[in-house]
This record gives C-alpha cells, structure tokens and sequence, in this order.
C-alpha cells in the first residue's frame, strides 16, 4: 500500500514548546532536536517516538535558533542573544563557545557544508536588513555581504556547490556560487514569493529546497531552478524551521511557533543534511 507523501500529522503534543521553538536537526540515532522546549533558553530532545524532554540548559542567558551537526556530530547552535555560536558535545553534554562576534545582529539560522564550513544568516528586525556571515575552520566569524533583507533561512546545496539564503519580510530566495573555500559570488534571486513570509529551508538530496513560509502555514517545495513544485498544509500558521530525519531521511520535521509543536511528514527523496 503507497505510503502518504507530503500530509502533515501532529508529531509533539501543542504546548510543549515555547512560541520560540526553532532550529531542528535530527542525530544519528534518529532524534530530534529543537530549542526552547518548556522553556526559553533549552535545548529540547525528542525522541523517534516523540517523547520530549530538556536535553541541556544553555548558559549565561543564552537563547537558541538553528542547530547543526557537524560531520564529527558536535551540535552547534545559533546563540542569538549573546552572538555566538555555541557547541555542545554530545557524549559529555558540555557547552561551550565554538565563535563569538560581537559584531553580529543575531546569529539567526545556520548551515554547514560537508567538510564543516558554518554560514550563518544574521537579520536586523528593527532595520529591516541583514547581513550573511561564514564561520570557518578557524572559528572565527567572515561577514560575507551586508545589505541584504531581514536574511533568516540558509543552507547549502547537496552538491556543496551553491548557497541559498532567504530574506523574510522581502519574500525574496538568494542563490550564490559557492567555492570549496566558502567564498561567494554570483548572487541570483532564485525566487519571490507574493505574500506570506519565510523562516527556515533545508535541501533534499535532489537539490530541492522546502522553505518553511511562517503566517501562511505551508511548506514550498521549490526546485533548483527555482520553480514552486507544492505546498505542504501544515495545521499550526507560524512554521518556523524544518529538518529531515528518520531512518530513510525521508521524514520532514518542522517546528511551529503558535503550537509550541513539531509536525512531520514524508517526501520523496531524503534530506541532504539532518
């Protein structure tokens, strides 16, 4: 019998997570993780069968958006009240500062290529503008372009070859060439959309990006020529981030602010990165 693909379910009881739920990324075992669960300042862990729990407190005041896993499978998390990225180490639990750059708006959304180079989108909601940041093997942070729009969902292509980078309230999708070194160049609008907004975006293997489009309620699977493929209907409005996971990869898992809860559903092809 053929599986539904692409028809949202409720994954987490509405509630267990604060409005500020974001940033999920799926381990090697298969659970998931996503900040700010009971509380603000959390990281929460849940499991393939969706049982939640508090996984770590983040210190000094500390609040979480995206979260990566390197190839190493050390967390990193967009710490965007005290403008860092911070790193967890998954045995120990220990946090600790992997870059910090006082220069930044807040690190808002992050991506990572294979071989563990971080690009961070960095928006200024006040101003309505945004700047694009790389964090190398170095750890310290390059500001790639500024200028921009409120820049929020980032993320690199299966082929490490572009970079995608949304800007929220201009409903504009960015693609650039991008070098083995983390250098950008090209910059092309791969896409607009004429209403709604947009927050967080991963690839699948196929190259094709699903961008989570918070107040309207959908996930937009775009092609990567940038055509609009389908729209997901998720049941809370505000999604704010989305990963794959499960044992094929091929379970999307999307954060949704005004249910304080993470949905899923299948797709096709697995996700590039969890």
């Amino acid at each position: 019998m053929a599986e539904d693909l692409y028809v949202a379910t409720e994954f987490t009881p509405r509630g267990g997570f604060t409005d500020g739920i974001e940033g999920p990324a799926c381990d090697r075992e298969g659970n998931i993780y996503a900040v700010n669960f009971a509380r603000q300042g959390t990281i929460g862990k849940v499991t393939p069968d969706g049982e939640c729990s508090i996984f770590v407190e983040l210190p000094d005041g500390s609040i979480g958006n995206g979260i990566r896993f390197t190839s190493r499978g050390d967390m990193l998390i967009a710490d965007y009240t005290n403008h860092n990225i911070l790193k967890v180490d998954m045995a120990t639990r220990a946090i600790s500062v992997y870059a910090h750059e006082p220069a930044a708006n807040q690190p808002n959304d992050i991506c990572i290529t294979d071989d563990d180079i971080v690009f961070a989108s960095d928006p200024n909601w006040a101003r309505g503008d945004g700047q694009i940041w790389r964090i190398g093997h170095d750890r310290r942070f390059v500001l790639l372009e500024r200028g921009m729009g409120t820049t929020n969902g980032i993320e690199v292509s299966p082929d490490g070859r572009t970079l995608y980078v949304n800007e929220t309230v201009q409903r504009n999708v960015w693609a650039y060439d991008l070098s083995p070194q983390g250098e950008i160049s090209n910059k092309r609008l791969l896409i607009q959309f004429p209403d709604y907004a947009m927050d967080g975006m991963r690839c699948d293997v196929e190259g094709n990006l699903y961008i989570t489009r918070w107040g309207k309620g959908t996930v937009a699977k775009v092609s990567p020529r940038g055509e609009l493929l389908l729209e997901v209907q998720l049941h809370g409005a505000q999604c704010t981030n989305i990963t794959f996971g499960g044992p094929d990869g091929r379970t999307a898992y999307v954060t949704v602010a005004d249910n304080g809860n993470i949905e899923r559903f299948r797709v096709e092809a697995r996700g590039r990165h969890t």
